[in-house]
């Protein structure tokens, strides 16, 4: 009996002491936090903004209807390279062909009236230079006339001639004078033909100007009912067939498109990028670009275009087009430029661009989900009693202070987590880049999301960055 009861006894002990030990344990690992772990390292890093979109063409035109009517012709396919001038569609032009050709030949009777006025003016002018020469003619018997008169005169005076031949001279004298007012007369008369002439030539010349501008008004309007490509592409829509009937835009409607023109020469990504990564995008980053319909491959790339006004994402309309105050997400457009496009894309493929957007070399960096936000006021260490610290009416500055935000991250150091700020940099796909407040090797908490989220400055911890185990169930 005595031996079963050291037994008992004993095993009694052995229990008791395992217990005050495992409570001794446990009392010393109260309030122990476990962490998960990493280091501060140098690494490349690289900046992206990431963006969905659809490839297009820099450069594309629609092809409206300019008149009213039933489309007689289109001469080409969807997907065929046309030439800049090059005839798309015909639309039924019975009434615009017909008035082209009526003006038209009113312009060439204008025109005949023309030439016969100008052959009229023509005789005019050399009808006057006739008649001109006749009055110097005139005015030259004259002045013969007139001097042998006055010979004559002296002479009769002088009684050296007879009155007969003094009768004579004064008849040619007189009969000059009758002459010259002939020549005259018929030179006025010519005068006043050439400017009817010239008058009705310039009536003429009017008209002739008027049947050009009202054939230039009747060809442009022919014009209108025929549709040519704007420069060198492809058609990449066509939505209408022969036989059906187009119009063209007005203000509150608009008009039948026939056909979309594009300029392949430079394909383009035209992605939006989200509000807040916006001011990062500058022009000629290079960017990597993926195009669902063409899997495993990467096109590369430049930013060519930049958007200025802010896109709503639910409505796609411009924030500035809005009525009325929206707190929606907004997004900007930015336009890629693919540096080698393959030769069977098509527009309107879906894509996506990941610009990159800066990068560094050998610089320092820390997992993203490192960082934290604490307060000032709670960057307050505990006293060293364990107790919470008694709260203090503080005034309003002294409050603002205490709540002032600060970035950073917890620090391993003594078997504590002691929260350092810091400043950072850019931000790859996994690390950020450390400006300041960390050196390499730093040990800094990582994990887990909970334990960042709610660890205290100082606060005692134990690091596991085993694993987890997975369970089959």
């Amino acid at each position: 009996m005595k031996r079963k009861w050291k037994v008992l006894i004993a095993l009694v002990v052995l229990v008791g002491g395992s217990i005050a030990i495992f409570a001794g344990v446990r009392y010393s690992h109260r309030g122990i936090v476990t962490v998960q772990t990493g280091r501060v390292t140098r690494q490349d890093l690289t900046s992206l903004v990431t963006a969905s979109g659809e490839i297009k063409p820099r450069k594309y035109i629609n092809i409206g209807a300019n008149a009213t009517g039933e489309l007689t012709e289109i001469p080409v396919k969807e997907g065929q390279h046309v030439r800049k001038g090059q005839l798309l569609a015909k639309i039924e032009s019975t009434q615009p062909e017909a008035d082209v050709n009526a003006q038209r030949a009113s312009l060439s009777s204008s025109e005949a009236d023309a030439a016969a006025s100008e052959a009229g003016l023509k005789a005019s002018d050399d009808n006057l230079l006739t008649m001109q020469a006749g009055v110097d003619r005139a005015k030259a018997d004259l002045e013969k006339a007139t001097l042998d008169f006055k010979r004559g005169e002296e002479l009769y005076s002088a009684k050296l001639i007879p009155k007969q031949d003094y009768d004579q001279r004064k008849a040619a004298n007189d009969s000059a004078k009758a002459s010259l007012n002939e020549a005259q007369a018929r030179l006025t008369q010519a005068r006043a033909q050439r400017e009817q002439a010239n008058s009705m030539l310039y009536s003429s010349q009017k008209r002739i100007a008027q049947s050009r501008a009202m054939v230039t008004r009747a060809s442009d309007v022919l014009h209108k009912f025929n549709s040519f490509a704007p420069l060198d592409g492809v058609v990449t829509n066509l939505p209408v067939r022969v036989g059906e009937t187009v119009i063209p835009g007005l203000p509150n409607l608009p008009g039948t498109t026939i056909m979309t023109i594009a300029d392949m020469s430079l394909i383009t990504a035209e992605v939006k990028v989200d509000e807040t990564d916006i001011v990062s995008v500058k022009m000629d980053q290079t960017a990597d670009v993926t195009i669902d319909a063409i899997p495993n491959k990467t096109f590369k790339g430049h930013v060519i275009e930049i958007g200025n006004t802010a896109i709503v994402r639910s409505t796609g309309l411009a924030a500035s087009q809005t009525t009325t105050s929206s707190q929606e997400a907004k997004d900007f457009k930015v336009v890629v430029g693919l540096d080698n496009p393959p030769d069977d894309i098509r527009p309107g493929l879906s894509c996506t661009a990941k610009i990159t957007t800066a990068t560094r070399q050998h610089t320092l960096t820390i997992p993203i989900q490192a960082l934290t936000i604490r307060q000032k006021g709670d960057l307050d260490t505990k006293p060293k009693n364990g107790a919470d610290p008694q709260p203090v009416k503080l005034d309003p500055a002294a409050e603002k202070a205490r709540k002032e935000e600060i970035q950073g991250v917890f620090v391993i150091a003594g078997g504590k987590a002691a929260f350092r700020k810091v400043e950072t940099g850019i931000t790859g796909a996994t690390d950020i880049e450390v400006a300041s407040g960390l050196k390499e090797g730093d040990e800094i908490v990582t994990g887990s999301y909970q334990v960042i989220r709610t660890i205290r400055n100082e606060a005692q911890v134990k690091v596991d960055n085993k694993a987890p185990v997975k369970v089959n169930t």
